[in-house]
Formats: structure tokens, sequence, C-alpha cells
């Protein structure tokens, strides 16, 4: 399954944008198993922004960082323990935009599997991982219609069963279940919820990396879950 991913990686041109922001990045950490999985991360309940929800390991640009890649691995060192030297770059994605104003990087990795990883538990609750066949094989349990600026997105949403704090076994995905969805993608049964810029991100991976594109501007079928309109703060 991954013997083409860096290659084709390597050859998308991923968007660039230039507004004056705040700046992040992410890293998306496949996890080199037999059956590989996509690793994530679920930030702590008492966060002010994005408490409670799933989140790859990243963060804020700080002064000291050669730049948003060194952000990166900076970030998922501080929040699982991951060690920078043990990730081998596969390539970069196109930049997105948070709710929040934030100019996000996402950068795409391959780590081995046997590394203790540990979240840090000021920062966040749980790491979890998905296999990535559930991501190619679409098991999506709804689709959130996420409009902004007047323009809907068809955003996948993804359930999977919280299982503790450091959770490595990885997990299938649940079926979908009717009106178990909270807020801004908060499950009211605690399941960890994988949806709105993460799986935009997801997506970008899908579509250039294994040749499975999910159209984010087409109304696909199953169940809906309309999000309030947002519109993004001007840089």
């Amino acid at each position: 399954m991954l013997e083409n991913l860096r290659d084709r990686l390597q050859a998308h041109v991923p968007q660039r944008l230039t507004l004056k922001m705040p700046r992040a990045a992410v890293l998306l950490p496949i996890v080199d198993r037999p059956e590989p999985t996509l690793l994530f991360t679920r930030r702590a309940d008492h966060l002010k922004q994005h408490g409670g929800q799933v989140a790859f390991p990243g963060g804020k640009w700080e002064h000291g960082d050669d730049d948003l890649l060194d952000t990166a691995l900076r970030e998922a060192e501080e929040e699982i323990a991951l060690p920078p030297d043990r990730v081998q770059l596969l390539g970069r994605l196109s930049d997105v935009i948070s709710l929040h104003g934030i100019r996000v990087t996402p950068y795409v990795g391959l780590i081995p599997a046997d590394l203790p990883l540990v979240p840090e538990l000021g920062e966040l609750n749980a790491i979890f991982e998905v296999p990535l066949t559930h991501f190619l094989d679409d098991k999506r349990t709804h689709t959130d219609v996420i409009r902004v600026d007047g323009r809907d997105y068809y955003v996948p949403s993804y359930r999977v069963p919280n299982s503790g704090p450091s959770d490595r076994v990885p997990h299938h995905g649940m079926p979908n279940t009717q009106g178990t969805q909270g807020q801004e993608g908060n499950p009211q049964d605690d399941d960890h919820v994988i949806w709105g810029l993460s799986a935009m991100m997801l997506v970008e991976l899908l579509a250039e990396g294994f040749a499975m594109p999910i159209s984010l501007f087409e109304r696909p079928a199953g169940e809906l879950c309309y999000r309030p309109e947002r519109r993004m703060r001007a840089p």
C-alpha cells in the first residue's frame, strides 16, 4: 500500500497560501504496520480552543523553529513523545485556514510501529490509530455540510471507539448511529470523531497519496449533518 506513496506525494504540488496570518503546522503520522494506520490525537477537554476534538499532532509556529516542518516535528515530540529523527518525511499537503484564522501547513510522515508513544495529558486526552483502509473504503458515518463564505463543503466524518488515553490498537470505526453527534464534532457518547479540518487534510492525502479522490464540492449519498455557516476572519 505504501510503495508509491512517497513518490506520489513528492510529485504533488500543494497550494501554498501567502495570507498574512498566524501560522501553524501539523503532522499526519502514518504508522508502518502490516496494515498501515493513521495516528490521531484527541485534545484535552479543558482547552479553550478545540477542547475534546480530534486532531493531528501539531501547533503554532514559534520563534526558534527553523521552518514549519520543524514546528510540526517539535509539536509532535511535545504532544506524543515522537522523536523527530524517527519520522520519515513523505511530503507536504496544501495549506488550510482554521476557523480561528490560522494558516495550517500539513506534513505527512512515516513512523515505526514500535515507538512507545504517550499523550501529553496536559494537552491531550488520548492518541489512537485507524487503519488507512477504513478511509480508503470511505467508511464515513455521515457527511458534514460546512458552509464557508457562502460555499458548501461536503466533508466526510468518521467515528471510532474511545478506548482510553494511549490506545494504539487500530480501530476500524463504527457504524452510523444517528443522533449521537454533539456540538462541533464532540460526540455525546465519547467516541472519537474525525471531521472538519482534519478530515479535509485526510481527503487530500487520500486523493494525492492513494489516487482515491473524494469530492468536497459534490453532494454525496447518505446522511448529511448541516453545520453553522462560517465566515473566515480577515487576515
